[in-house]
């Protein structure tokens, strides 16, 4: 007699490549905003997962809640997954836990940096930069003093900060004090 576990065998194996695929192919989305960092690197690009319908379900996060880029990204996932030939799929939007600076990959920040954006500083959500920090260890209600960022043009962190708000709502605009370059700071959340 044999059991029924042999046959399931292969469709897992497919249904696991089918997902490395989704990955990879997800891997090559670039940010709208900044296009030399993919969104799996900002940590936009959460999990690529099977639905219990079969279908591929892709979990993104907002880098904020307002953020008008995630139409683009959704657009351009699907876009992504339909040349690959990897349909059907869903795109699922989830805010909690809310996005953090600390998700982005440390190749991402260097990046950023070579593009001429100062990437964040420090950890927002625990003192190791661990992903999931429970809500009430993060609320905040009083801000506090980050360092100013170095410049990614000559590496001076003699900067000023010139505006709360740079070319999108999660940069700041600050000036290097040294080269008087102004650049573009992603801001810790």
């Amino acid at each position: 007699m044999t059991t029924s576990t042999a046959p399931l065998a292969a469709p897992r194996a497919a249904r696991d490549a089918t997902l490395q695929r989704a990955w990879a192919v997800l891997e090559a989305v670039p940010d709208p905003e900044i296009p030399v960092v993919s969104i799996r690197e900002l940590g936009i690009l959460r999990d690529v997962r099977r639905a219990d319908d079969g279908a591929l379900e892709v979990v993104i996060t907002p880098t904020y809640s307002g953020c008008p880029a995630m139409s683009q990204i959704a657009e351009d996932i699907g876009h992504a997954l339909e040349l690959a030939g990897l349909s059907p799929y869903r795109i699922a939007t989830v805010l909690a836990p809310a996005w953090t600076t600390d998700w982005m990959t440390a190749e991402a920040r260097d990046k950023l940096r070579a593009y001429g954006i100062a990437p964040p500083t420090g950890h927002c959500g625990s003192a190791d930069g661990s992903a999931f920090v429970p809500q009430e260890k993060v609320m905040r209600f009083v801000p506090r003093a980050l360092p100013a960022p170095s410049c990614p043009r000559c590496g001076s962190a003699h900067t000023e900060r010139l505006a709360q708000f740079g070319s999108t709502a999660c940069k700041a605009l600050y000036r290097c004090l040294d080269c008087r370059e102004p650049f573009d700071y992603f801001k810790p959340y």
